[in-house]
């Protein structure tokens, strides 16, 4: 039952993250939410940190799961979007903890996921030059990531998913246009 009790830690810190600050929150409130000893915390974790990254990175393997495919840049950032408003209160204390790389090397590799997949659904068996390919990933990767950023440096404010719309809606067009460009095969 390992995966059971390490579930249960990883829910319960999320609940505690998520009514404080992670600073505030220590292995001691952790194993005492659970009804564990210290000794099974780390028999799953080291410390908070690899059960930050643990969290993250199930996160983040969840959503490769359950969205092979993406048929627009709308969709990638709405599902971003939906990710990060889970748990908005413990995204932003482990945003805003000295444990934010963890959070941002994740985030990082969501947006690259999901413009990814978004690409490989909008090309089919199409082919494009592999440079072109990676200028083209990597560029809208680290848009997605930006915005994320600075929605969260905004402490997650409400107006961004409208925002976003907007973004898209100016931006529709622009990567099949680039795409042409590129001379699809």
């Amino acid at each position: 039952m390992p995966s059971f009790t390490r579930k249960a830690i990883m829910q319960s810190f999320m609940k505690l993250v998520d009514q404080r600050p992670i600073n505030k929150v220590t292995i001691k409130d952790i194993v005492e939410d659970c009804g564990i000893n210290r000794n099974t915390f780390y028999y799953h974790f080291s410390d908070i940190p690899a059960l930050i990254e643990a969290i993250v990175q199930e996160e983040a393997a969840e959503l490769f799961q359950t969205h092979p495919t993406i048929t627009s840049y709308e969709e990638c950032i709405r599902l971003a979007i939906q990710e990060i408003q889970k748990n908005k209160r413990a995204v932003l204390h482990i945003y805003n903890s000295s444990n934010r790389d963890i959070y941002e090397h994740y985030l990082m590799q969501m947006c690259q996921y999901i413009v990814e997949t978004y690409f490989n659904t909008l090309l089919g068996d199409k082919k494009i030059n592999r440079q072109d390919r990676e200028i083209i990933v990597t560029v809208y990767s680290c848009q997605c990531f930006g915005l994320f950023i600075d929605w969260l440096n905004n402490n997650l404010s409400d107006e961004f998913p409208q925002r976003v719309e907007r973004l898209c809606e100016l931006r529709k067009g622009m990567l099949e246009e680039m795409l042409e460009r590129c001379g699809m095969e």
